[in-house]
């Protein structure tokens, strides 16, 4: 039988095949892992009066981070629901009849895939340092103008130089305090604790400042040179929450391993082994920046032979066998992580096992299906190991 090639024609028909569910993908999958951290922005609208636009813009940083786990993941569904539907609905088996072979029908979606690859290296080595590194400023920045968004219940916050303060209740929108805890230390030769029934907060944006305004309280004061210490009453009682030095502190700051580029990332790695430190925390983030991007090419060998199986409900088995598939990658990736951060093997082996195993398993199986066996997904790849093994010697008869 003559084997054909496959036109503009079907190529295209392959792409939307798998275009469209991947992009569905990445909206349930970002979504469900985004919720918890949804409910904490429509908090700060809701209870601390941020503006919608800052939310927005909270949103948009944190967004790469979420994407760069979802979009392997959606690549995994898609391949799965494309291939599964073409599968239930013959047409891989008329197409095999027309000459053309699976490893032609895959070239599309291989041309898919790298695209998709770069997308999430773009996402890893990029999008992400940005957004943690924007992310972390535009929360001081909150917290900086409007010092009621930095304060929650039932926490001591720290963000205020020189001070820990505590609040057992704040009324919305979040300038009423109850129940009120200071500890200054600001002054070296003193320590003074404020205890205060209520206060309300009074900003002064231009120049950094906000005064919490304490109403009928106390004040607790401790001199450690004379061993001695008094107790001040008050009704009305100002302390000031100067933000700059704070805000200076929070400039200078080093960066997180995840905020940084590759050429930071890089330069922190060598100047840390010049001084002989641990570097354990950036070889596994640097690795992890290719290692997770280069999981669409393995998900996408795998996807492809899994799909083809002949099953009846297509849309629910996909969904299972790439939630199944996402899990086990998930959990030797963090198992390779850990072992990673703590020397145990060596960032560039233990972040690539997840990528090696699946693709050793993808190319098991989409040969098998290639070759028209049927797939045991477990059979396929005992039989390519007892392959590897050769023949076993025949034994003597005694």
């Amino acid at each position: 039988m003559p084997r054909f090639g496959m036109g503009p024609t079907l190529r295209r028909y392959f792409l939307r095949e798998v275009v469209v569910p991947f992009i569905l993908g990445i909206g349930v999958f970002t979504f469900i892992l985004l919720i918890a951290r949804m409910l904490k922005l429509v908090e700060l609208v809701v209870n601390r009066s941020v503006p919608i636009f800052e939310i927005a813009k909270l949103f948009a940083y944190i967004l790469p981070t979420f994407l760069e786990v979802t979009v392997p993941m959606a690549l995994l569904l898609a391949v799965l629901l494309s291939f599964g539907r073409l599968s239930a609905d013959s047409e891989i088996v008329a197409l095999k009849t027309s000459g053309i072979s699976l490893y032609q029908m895959v070239v599309p979606v291989i041309a898919f895939t790298l695209l998709v690859t770069l997308l999430a290296l773009f996402l890893a080595l990029y999008a992400r340092p940005w957004g943690n590194s924007n992310l972390k400023k535009s929360l001081y920045e909150i917290a900086k103008t409007r010092a009621s968004a930095g304060l929650r219940e039932r926490v001591f916050n720290d963000d205020f130089a020189g001070l820990v303060i505590y609040v057992e209740h704040i009324e919305p929108p979040g300038d009423q305090l109850e129940g009120i805890l200071i500890a200054d230390a600001r002054d070296p030769n003193q320590r003074n604790t404020v205890l205060a029934r209520d206060g309300f907060l009074v900003g002064n944006e231009e120049a950094h400042i906000v005064t919490l305004r304490l109403l009928d309280g106390s004040i607790h004061t401790f001199l450690p040179g004379e061993k001695s210490y008094h107790k001040t009453d008050f009704t009305t009682y100002d302390v000031s929450l100067n933000l700059a030095v704070a805000l200076a502190r929070f400039s200078q700051r080093e960066k997180d391993a995840q905020e940084m580029t590759l050429s930071e990332l890089r330069n922190v790695i060598a100047q840390r082994t010049a001084t002989g430190r641990s570097v354990n925390s950036e070889l596994v983030e640097l690795h992890r920046k290719f290692s997770l991007p280069f999981a669409c090419l393995v998900f996408g060998l795998v996807g492809v032979p899994l799909g083809v199986q002949p099953v009846r409900a297509v849309r629910s088995r996909s969904f299972s066998v790439s939630l199944a598939l996402i899990f086990v990658y998930y959990l030797l990736l963090t198992a390779g992580e850990a072992m990673a951060e703590k020397g145990v093997l060596p960032a560039f082996i233990a972040l690539w096992i997840p990528n090696v195993v699946f693709g050793a398993l993808g190319v098991v199986l989409f040969v098998a299906v290639a070759r028209e066996r049927s797939l045991n997904p477990f059979a396929s790849v005992f039989r390519y190991l007892l392959r590897l093994r050769g023949p076993r010697p025949a034994s003597a008869n005694t």
